[in-house]
């Protein structure tokens, strides 16, 4: 069964939403689904750009061929060649034998390395600013290594004006039927997972995505369309996802505000994190967000923690070290490059108390370019008047820093 839609005259969607997903990369949870995104453009020559994943291929194959009409598939355009989106590529060139393939040379490699049957095929390895002269329509190829990956590029169509930028721009979420930004309430239903998703995907290069943003200001007059490989198309307000996207590469913070993460074992972290946030709102900062790292997932948390400008870690100690699942969240920050925050810290113990201690030295030594407000408050075993007196303390030093900035 096919369904597509038109996004110009000759430019149609062929992706489509996956709803029955639960982890994507087997690791984030998906609880409103995912798209794969996949584009045909019908002119002189009829060119894909990108496949999907597995669990979409029949449907895709369908939507390709119905508007194909009979006319033959001319080119695919690998921009990304990532699993979710190259699973199905090998079915798009048993059922197109004469397709030629376009992608840089490090995407043929990994083509090979996923054991794609490509040599019998017509391969043109493409590098920045490379154009080819498709007649009807013109490619430019613009090179994105590490974003995410390093095959990555993207691909400007200069007569329709769309730039077709692999996994930048993406989000979780799928579509439902709307393709385009302005069907939807973008800040209510799409805003959260687009975060969630930039920054446990792309956000470790925020540096790549920087690099590439200025590329595409260089084409901004050019561009009339943003096409990602999940999430909506763009065709309006483009400077908006524009600035978000700068704004995250920069590890900028959108709000002032605090997220408050525990690690608690038998509730009295917990109830120390608590009394913190209460304490908070109590002095008009209640923009807050308490997070039990026990039991959310870490995707969640990362987008939060990079959305608010302070970060408050209360963690008990557990075998003379941090409690596993807040050092995993440390690795984590450290994984995605996180900077620009200011942390705050509460620890817990009832004999030998060395969570704080730790905590603080990882961030200093491994999580580089964060401040960490000074006074941290050790609770011994529950809170008690003197420790609530502490915790009150604490609160004014965070609401002061959050002022500051």
């Amino acid at each position: 069964m096919h369904c597509t839609r038109k996004i110009t005259d000759r430019l149609y969607y062929v992706g489509g939403d996956d709803r029955r997903l639960s982890l994507f990369e087997n690791i984030h949870p998906v609880p409103f689904g995912i798209s794969y995104n996949s584009y045909l453009l019908l002119g002189d020559k009829t060119i894909l750009f990108d496949a999907v994943d597995w669990s979409y291929c029949r449907n895709f194959l369908d939507n390709i061929e119905h508007l194909l009409n009979g006319r033959k598939l001319d080119y695919i355009v690998v921009n990304h060649i990532e699993p979710d989106h190259g699973a199905s590529m090998e079915e798009v060139l048993l059922r197109y034998p004469d397709i030629k393939i376009i992608a840089t040379e490090r995407a043929f490699l990994f083509m090979r390395q996923f054991g794609f049957h490509i040599d019998g095929h017509e391969q043109l390895a493409v590098k920045n600013d490379d154009v080819i002269d498709l007649g009807s329509h013109r490619l430019k190829f613009i090179t994105a290594s590490m974003v995410h990956w390093p095959e990555v590029m993207c691909t400007i169509e200069l007569e329709t004006g769309a730039i077709f930028t692999s996994d930048a721009f993406g989000s979780f979420k799928s579509l439902d039927g709307r393709i385009f930004n302005d069907e939807v309430d973008y800040e209510r239903e799409f805003l959260d997972e687009a975060r969630r998703y930039y920054f446990n995907i792309v956000g470790k290069y925020g540096v790549q995505v920087a690099a590439l943003l200025k590329k595409v200001e260089e084409y901004r007059d050019n561009i009339k369309l943003i096409c990602p490989l999940h999430g909506l198309v763009w065709r309006s307000n483009l400077d908006y996802i524009l600035k978000i996207y700068d704004k995250w590469s920069r590890y900028e913070s959108e709000q002032k505000g605090a997220a408050v993460v525990y690690a608690s074992m038998y509730g009295n972290t917990e109830n120390a994190a608590f009394y913190l946030a209460s304490s908070l709102c109590e002095k008009n900062m209640s923009n807050v967000r308490l997070f039990d790292v026990s039991k959310t997932d870490m995707s969640l948390i990362i987008a939060e923690c990079c959305k608010l400008s302070h970060i408050v870690l209360a963690c008990c100690t557990y075998n003379f070290a941090i409690y596993p699942p807040m050092e995993s969240l440390l690795h984590h920050f450290k994984g995605i490059g996180l900077k620009n925050k200011t942390f705050a810290v509460i620890e817990n113990g009832t004999w030998a108390i060395k969570s704080g201690d730790l905590i603080e030295k990882y961030i200093s030594e491994e999580i580089k370019n964060n401040k960490i407000i000074e006074g941290r408050v050790t609770v011994t075993s529950s809170p008690d008047e003197n420790r609530l007196r502490e915790l009150e303390a604490l609160s004014e030093r965070i609401v002061l820093s959050i002022n500051e900035k």
